[in-house]
């Protein structure tokens, strides 16, 4: 019977059993894709990261392949800080700095060993056209009052989320009423560079996830498009999230820009190791 190796950690916190729970696969290189769709609807967690060698003649350290119960994912943020510190921390291979391979290209990783966190930079940022905010508040049960603007609009570092401005209170009273495509519903605080969000991704199989690495940064450059940060040079921000689902979860962020437009964005948060061991391999069905 064949078996793989696994390693549960919890990503974007410091404390067990907070942040975002992450499932690692090692050496996954003979599973196939629908062997690796099979564990990720085991696991049942928002995502989980597998570990292959890196392509030949390229510059990265190992590739991943990263799945939601639901799909494949051609980048996600918090599976990208998990893997990048437990491979470190477990002398996998070597750090602080290394390059992950994975759908959404090569992405540079630093990691601080001693502290057990990572910073990710993501990929080339994207924005869309402002978009109309009343079929977004209809669906997750708000009104005209709650919503602040300015525009929600598409925007990501890789992987691309709707971005919807909305009053503190209302974030807390979020609900999910019909199907919507990888929304964020945050309230920005200006004066602390703060924003309160929940992540909503029930597309890919996840109702709502408690850390979302590659929504935080695609929040930056929301959030220098929209002009509520500066429009050049480098400004720093602090996501909450999870905290309606009992997870808090603490994402630190860069956003980068120069002429008005984001350039660049980085996430990086700590990773708590909490479960290790092995697990079938699933048959194969061709």
């Amino acid at each position: 019977m064949s078996m793989v190796r696994y390693s549960i950690v919890d990503v974007f916190t410091d404390r067990p059993f907070t942040g975002n729970p992450l499932a690692i696969v090692y050496d996954a290189k003979d599973l196939a894709t629908e062997q690796m769709q099979a564990i990720a609807r085991e696991f049942n967690l928002s995502e989980t990261i597998f570990v292959l060698p890196a392509s030949p003649g390229g510059n990265a350290t190992y590739r991943a392949r990263i799945f939601t119960p639901g799909t494949e994912l051609p980048f996600a943020g918090h599976p990208t800080v998990g893997v990048a510190v437990t491979l470190v921390r477990d002398g996998l291979i070597k750090g602080p700095d290394v390059v992950q391979e994975c759908g959404a290209g090569l992405l540079p990783i630093h990691v601080d060993e001693v502290h057990g966190a990572a910073t990710v930079t993501g990929g080339t940022p994207t924005v869309g056209p402002a978009l109309d905010p009343q079929p977004l508040l209809e669906s997750i049960g708000l009104t005209e009052a709650d919503y602040l603007g300015p525009a929600p609009r598409k925007a990501g570092c890789g992987l691309e989320f709707t971005f919807l401005s909305v009053t503190d209170e209302a974030v807390r009273r979020v609900k999910l009423l019909r199907p919507v495509d990888n929304l964020s519903v945050f309230h920005w605080d200006a004066e602390r560079h703060l924003a309160h969000v929940r992540v909503l991704v029930p597309d890919v199989g996840v109702a709502e996830d408690p850390a979302t690495g590659s929504a935080a940064m695609g929040l930056g450059v929301w959030l220098v498009t929209s002009g509520l940060v500066a429009g050049d040079g480098t400004a720093q921000y602090e996501i909450a999230q999870g905290l309606e689902m009992h997870r808090p979860s603490a994402l630190h962020c860069t956003v980068t820009a120069s002429g008005g437009a984001a350039v660049s964005a980085t996430v990086a948060g700590h990773v708590v190791p909490i479960a290790s061991g092995e697990m079938i391999v699933p048959p194969f069905v061709g």
